[in-house]
């Protein structure tokens, strides 16, 4: 559903006041009007129709999430409804279909909604439906990048970036104007909320955004021939999956050559689906592979946490612990054994919060090999062969005629 002119739906709890609109005509140069809602431009006005529209959401009965406050939840006998809302777009799902009908009526009554049926886009996601589950992809804003980068008639290759180079922020020419480097860079990003096999190197080509040269050019050119490759792919959601969370964490020791700090990566998965993914830089200088993984597997466990409380208040409650699969026997051990205290002491007290995680069995540490973890095409550029095994295992498919 969409929400027309929803910031004018607004109602201020300030006293605003601007200055007349040109063309009008006053008696004094002094005339002000008082505003009596919210208007597109001011500061309050996103504020103003989120209250609105949390207001009216929670007198129907319906419950805010504590953990994702743009979600909202009513159960009832007949099952639950769910109903997620970014800025004025909504999206509504559940299967107490009289209690949906119901909440459409209320918000056709409340507000000008424009009711768009099915979904099948939202927010330059295009989501197909089949009986054996959901596939989201972004096709069309993958073909509009292709010709804002004007690489329509280049071939493609098969990984989005080369093994075993590394970039530097001062290193080659700068672009006389990085306008264009900065628009790229800021699509790949958006882009990367269903393309995870492209996280790594958009984050490392991000990170020259203030000052890019001709050769991060060069990459980011080389990540859109990547895709014009496979424009259709996306990821699969099945049906019927087994509703346990399983994690994979992995970091690669010393990766940015400017500042030597590692790279995080693990990402999560409901049953079969991915979830949740993540690639970012350390905040410290790690003075170990150990302690870099150590570093990783914390941060994974936060966000655990965080998908479990999630899960929980949705109803779907956790009774086993979560694996999160790490590759370094050395970090599971740090993580089970207090003795270790010699070579961690320097680690601040938050990351070895995954201790008290574990022991009270909100997760469990199972090691698994490194040919098998998953989360390694979130922390290095890796082979044509390593790289399709993987994007495979994140069933990052694509796009099906008929399923």
């Amino acid at each position: 559903m969409d929400m027309k002119n929803a910031f004018h739906h607004g109602d201020l709890q300030e006293e605003i006041y601007m200055k007349l609109p040109s063309g009008m005509t006053n008696s004094s140069p002094h005339d002000v009007c008082k505003l009596k809602r919210s208007l597109y431009g001011l500061k309050q006005a996103p504020r103003a129709w989120f209250e609105k529209f949390r207001s009216t959401i929670l007198s129907f009965n319906f419950t805010q999430s504590q953990y994702d406050h743009s979600l909202f939840f009513h159960m009832s006998a007949s099952g639950i409804v769910l109903l997620l809302v970014y800025v004025d777009d909504i999206i509504i799902t559940g299967i107490d279909y009289s209690l949906i009908t119901k909440l459409q009526q209320l918000l056709h009554t409340t507000f000008h909604i424009k009711d768009l049926g099915q979904l099948t886009y939202f927010l330059g996601l295009e989501v197909h439906h089949w009986a054996s589950g959901i596939f989201v992809n972004q096709h069309k804003y993958i073909q509009d990048l292709i010709t804002l980068a004007g690489l329509e008639d280049t071939s493609s290759v098969d990984t989005p970036i080369e093994v075993n180079v590394k970039y530097r922020k001062d290193e080659g020419d700068l672009l006389d104007d990085p306008t264009l480097y900065r628009r790229l860079v800021g699509s790949l990003i958006y882009l990367t909320t269903t393309r995870p096999d492209i996280s790594y190197v958009v984050h490392q080509v991000s990170q020259f955004m203030t000052s890019p040269r001709h050769l991060h050019l060069a990459v980011v050119r080389c990540i859109i021939r990547y895709l014009r490759g496979s424009p259709t792919h996306g990821l699969f959601f099945p049906t019927g999956s087994f509703l346990q969370l399983v994690a994979y964490s992995d970091a690669d020791w010393g990766g940015c050559t400017d500042t030597h700090r590692s790279t995080t990566g693990w990402c999560m998965f409901l049953g079969d689906d991915l979830i949740s993914w993540r690639c970012k830089k350390q905040d410290r200088v790690s003075k170990s592979s150990t302690e870099a993984e150590y570093r990783a597997m914390s941060t994974a466990c936060f966000e655990i946490i965080w998908l479990c409380g999630l899960l929980e208040e949705l109803g779907f409650p956790h009774t086993t612990s979560t694996p999160l699969h790490a590759d370094n026997t050395s970090a599971i051990q740090i993580a089970t054994n207090l003795v270790f205290h010699e070579r961690t002491k320097h680690i601040e007290v938050d990351c070895h919060s995954i201790r008290d995680t574990l022991k009270s069995r909100v997760i469990s540490l199972p090691h698994i090999s490194s040919d098998l973890q998953v989360a390694d095409i979130f922390t290095k550029a890796l082979t044509r062969q390593r790289h399709q095994f993987l994007i495979g295992k994140l069933l990052l498919v694509d796009l099906p005629t008929s399923i």
